[in-house]
């Protein structure tokens, strides 16, 4: 009997940290055990500045998921965001010594290699670098080159970059909580797994994922990720605005927020009241709805229109660039009444709320389903993902069971036959593994 491959995702955001455990059920979708969460108590706006703090809700959450699972979490995927994150555009090219050989990965590896020696300002590091079209002696837009026969080799870049330190404070948050760091993945791209479908990727589309902290934007064209930010506004400006602006604590400036806000204020009537009781004894306040979806309207406008600038330096308004499928909204701030509407109207783009269900098991819990754990979904994908690249033969025997809506590349993955097989993916994903290995060195030399 095949031992059952499980992974773990854990998503360490600004507001809450999950952890998730799921499988690979016999068709191919995920299959989620259990989950355990957390109040995030030393994170800020997406970067951690209280490691002791952070580490107890670590082993909160794992302990939560071990419980609900009955799976003993030893390694996990974790998602990076946070506002030290940027993302630029490079091109390169190498020269190969035998044009009259084809191009092979190693080729392939060379060149994101040689990305990864930018100069980089001081304190930044690359996360990844994500190929996406090549050029073979003059020829463009060529999507595989491996096979091909040519010189030189070109390509053009999109580079994720961060900040060492922020990078290293949660590789040690991890390791200190009594965990393997099995990888890292931007969180954009996480979501993007788990809420986008292949034809929303070919077509062109903006995932917007509204954390606590920060608010992650992932542009994808014709299959390939363009563009990457994070902007450091979330949904807990919007609190902090009803907190200040009502004269009230935060506990029900959230609340509020979550029953009554809207981010349309055409919607309440002036007598539309909310009364909230007063602190020891004090007397009740009254708050008008209107004023309160008032408040709300106003920052959430600055967050959309920040997002919408993103999208233009883009190039959304050239006819080449254009967004067919428009904005997918998720996170836990995408659940705010009537925000699908406004974003509608400020970019006139089509909107949707992207739920990460497309890839789960059918029996899956309603609650897995919900925008909020989106990132936790995409993380547990991927080190599902990262377990198959390990192991051919595992992978051989999910071959069979792949649904046939699966993308193409997928497929190729689990070829049983050909275990080295080389898909546009794989240099990425070795190039995160090796610099994962990187950062577990550092942390276990570091005393």
């Amino acid at each position: 009997m095949e031992v059952t491959r499980y992974a773990v995702g854990l998503d360490i955001g600004t507001t809450k940290i999950v952890a998730m455990v799921g499988r690979l059920n016999d068709y191919g979708k995920v299959e989620i055990l259990g989950i355990g969460k957390s109040k995030s108590l030393g994170v800020h706006r997406g970067v951690v500045n209280n490691i002791t703090q952070t580490i107890q809700s670590i082993q909160q959450a794992v302990h939560e998921a071990e419980s609900a699972s009955g799976v003993k979490i030893g390694e996990v995927v974790v998602g990076i965001a946070g506002q030290h994150i940027r993302s630029l555009q490079h091109s390169d090219y190498i020269t190969r010594a035998d044009a009259e050989e084809v191009i092979k990965d190693e080729d392939l590896d060379r060149l994101c290699n040689q990305v990864y020696k930018l100069v980089m300002l001081p304190g930044e590091e690359i996360i990844h670098v994500l190929p996406q079209e090549y050029k073979v002696d003059g020829q463009s837009e060529i999507k595989e080159p491996i096979g091909m026969y040519g010189g030189r080799l070109e390509a053009n870049f999109h580079v994720v970059v961060g900040q060492v330190s922020s990078i290293r404070n949660i590789g040690r948050c991890v390791k200190n909580s009594g965990l393997e760091l099995g990888g890292i993945t931007l969180e954009p791209m996480a979501s993007a797994d788990a809420v986008l479908s292949q034809e929303e990727k070919e077509a062109g589309v903006a995932l917007i994922d509204i954390g606590g902290g920060t608010t992650d934007l992932a542009i994808f064209k014709d299959g390939i990720i363009r563009h990457t930010a994070v902007i450091p506004f979330g949904g807990n400006v919007i609190t902090e605005d009803i907190k200040e602006g009502c004269s009230i604590i935060e506990k029900q400036a959230e609340l509020l927020k979550i029953k009554f806000g809207s981010a349309w204020p055409g919607e309440n009537k002036d007598n539309e009241i909310v009364s909230i009781p007063g602190l020891r004894g004090r007397e009740p306040k009254e708050i008008t709805l209107k004023n309160l979806s008032k408040i709300i309207h106003a920052r959430v406008v600055e967050i959309v229109e920040q997002i919408y600038a993103e999208i233009k330096s883009y190039g959304h308004e050239e006819q080449k660039k254009k967004l067919i499928a428009g904005i997918v909204l998720t996170g836990g701030g995408s659940q705010l009444k009537h925000l699908k509407q406004l974003v509608e109207y400020i970019t006139g783009m089509d909107t949707r709320i992207g739920y990460p269900n497309e890839h789960l098991a059918g029996d899956s819990d309603a609650e897995v389903a919900s925008p909020v754990y989106a990132t936790a979904v995409g993380l547990v994908m991927n080190a599902l993902k990262q377990q198959q690249k390990r192991m051919p033969d595992v992978a051989a025997e999910v071959k069979e069971t792949v649904s046939e809506d699966e993308p193409e590349d997928t497929k190729e993955q689990t070829e049983p036959n050909e275990p080295q097989v080389s898909t546009p993916s794989s240099p990425k994903k070795s190039f995160l593994e090796k610099w994962s290995e990187k950062l577990k060195d550092f942390l276990d030399n570091a005393e």
